[in-house]
């Protein structure tokens, strides 16, 4: 008998169980933004939803706090006895305790919202607070081998996890797709075409690109969002073209959580040769005023409204990702957090907390064909 041919079998069974084991895998992350009004009493349970997913890192979208005006659940936990010195000194502080540190040991990575830039709050001031998040080690590498000289903090980064570049984009006034930014995702979007590591890329920002169903509500507020906005826009388009790689665009801003969200006649249109709809999501749902549906929706897209909650991403060895929402209910409140903020608060922000006739005045872009 010759022993040769099960000595064989066992080495290539062995080679196969350890390129299984070697090979790529998918897995999860989480997002949403938005957590201003009620966010104390729901980002804790999008922590622990998100730790029960198996996500390895949760992505806040922008608008920490409200920073204009009271934060119910701020109020609520110091009996209703909050002056506006006080506020303004703690509101970050507060976020950081009742809504990061939830998240216990997983990765959060922080997006920037117009709420952080509503005075006296600076951009200035949101480097220093969130330092700590912002020069995350991951963060810091990247920058750094994108550029060894690059040594200054920055509201907007990117990081590369499993096949997939993740790109934090500052839009949260008007004037921050600026020269710099727009070249510095130019290169960024250049490098990962020919990087064979990178399969996909996934766009996180706060207010949604131009010429979305959230269009009222968007970069289409000013004449600046508009033309650097769809430059982003087209940038990703191209990108997609000529790499054959996955894109996927988030947003919060508006708070509602909806797909599809630019499946619009703009974005459909054929008069043109750089249109063309790409992936997106508006998850603004991480406790504040919810606002209701604009009108648009595209035919069969998942759109919710007057809910809390969060996507959890599934991400595929070959880039491509694809997202649930995971939806927050008053019965998922703990009793930990109804003690500290009182079942009438608690209540309210499920119950209230809404402007479903929320309305903005629709820009003249949002009509361009």
């Amino acid at each position: 008998m010759n022993r040769a041919f099960p000595l064989l079998s066992l080495v290539v069974l062995l080679a196969c169980a350890a390129s299984a084991a070697d090979a790529p895998t998918s897995w999860r992350f989480a997002v949403s933004g938005d957590s201003r009004n009620c966010g104390d009493i729901v980002m804790p349970l999008i922590a622990r939803g998100a730790q029960k997913d198996g996500a390895q890192f949760y992505w806040h979208l922008g608008d920490f706090r409200a920073t204009y005006n009271f934060d119910e659940d701020m109020l609520a936990a110091r009996g209703g006895k909050l002056n506006v010195t006080e506020y303004l000194d703690k509101e970050w502080d507060d976020f950081i305790a009742a809504q990061i540190a939830p998240f216990g040991t997983m990765p959060v990575y922080l997006g920037i919202g117009n709420h952080e830039t509503i005075a006296p709050k600076t951009r200035a001031e949101y480097l220093v607070q969130f330092a700590d998040w912002l020069d995350a080690p991951v963060l810091r590498d990247q920058r750094l081998a994108d550029d060894p000289d690059d040594h200054r903090l920055k509201t907007y980064f990117h990081w590369k996890q499993g096949g997939v570049d993740f790109i934090t984009l500052d839009n949260a006034t008007s004037d921050m797709f600026d020269r710099a930014q727009l070249e510095w995702f130019e290169k960024v979007l250049l490098k990962d075409r020919i990087d064979a590591s990178v399969r996909g890329v996934v766009v996180g920002m706060h207010e949604a690109l131009p010429n979305s169903v959230a269009c009222g509500h968007s970069m289409n507020d000013s004449v600046v969002g508009v033309e650097t906005g769809r430059r982003v826009y087209r940038d990703l388009l191209k990108w997609r073209a000529e790499s054959g790689k996955q894109v996927r665009v988030l947003a919060s801003h508006s708070h509602y959580v909806m797909e599809n969200i630019f499946d619009t006649p703009y974005w459909n249109s054929k008069k043109a040769g750089d249109r063309g709809v790409l992936p997106a999501w508006i998850v603004g749902t991480a406790g504040a005023i919810r606002y209701g549906l604009p009108d648009g929706v595209p035919s069969g897209a998942f759109a919710r409204t007057k809910v809390y909650g969060y996507l959890i991403a599934d991400v595929r060895p070959d880039g491509d990702v694809t997202f649930q929402f995971r939806e927050i209910r008053r019965e998922d409140v703990s009793d930990d957090l109804v003690v500290k903020y009182g079942k009438a608060t608690v209540d309210a922000c499920f119950e209230g907390n809404a402007d479903e006739g929320f309305k903005k005045p629709t820009a003249p872009s949002c009509f361009e064909k």
